[in-house]
């Protein structure tokens, strides 16, 4: 008798298992292989500016001047102009400009990537969380 409610227990509990497991689920769609969702920012696009061809309102003006300084340090002459200014997340402390060598924090980074034209030259600045930007140079 105590078999059978031992067997008895083991098949309900069995059959509530795979209940559970299998209803109220939809079916994956399989993915293909090294295949991904895409990788969204958190404000999609360009910031509006409404100041064409200088420093939008929505580049701090912290960022804006380690910017100015930033190419006055490489010996770049001449007055910047805004092409861009996206808010991104990044993938990593990379900031979507990984060096040879390095490593990076594998977080997510709430950023800022701001496009820059100098007398014909383009210049693209990354900032994470802090005021230090990074030149991209692909």
């Amino acid at each position: 008798m105590k078999r059978l409610i031992t067997a008895s227990a083991a098949v309900a509990l069995l059959l509530t298992l795979t209940a559970c497991a299998t209803g109220g689920t939809m079916p994956q769609q399989p993915q293909p292989e090294g295949s991904r969702p895409p990788f969204l920012t958190t404000t999609p696009g360009p910031i509006e500016s409404g100041v064409p061809g200088g420093t939008p309102a929505d580049v701090p003006p912290e960022r804006w001047d380690a910017i100015v300084a930033d190419l006055a340090e490489r010996g770049v002459t001449g007055t910047p102009d805004v092409v861009s200014a996206t808010a991104v997340t990044w993938n990593s402390g990379a900031l979507g400009c990984p060096q040879p060598g390095k490593s990076y924090t594998q977080a997510l980074v709430i950023g800022l990537q701001v496009i820059v034209d100098v007398d014909g030259t383009t210049y693209d600045y990354r900032f994470g969380a802090g005021d230090a930007p990074m030149l991209c140079e692909a």
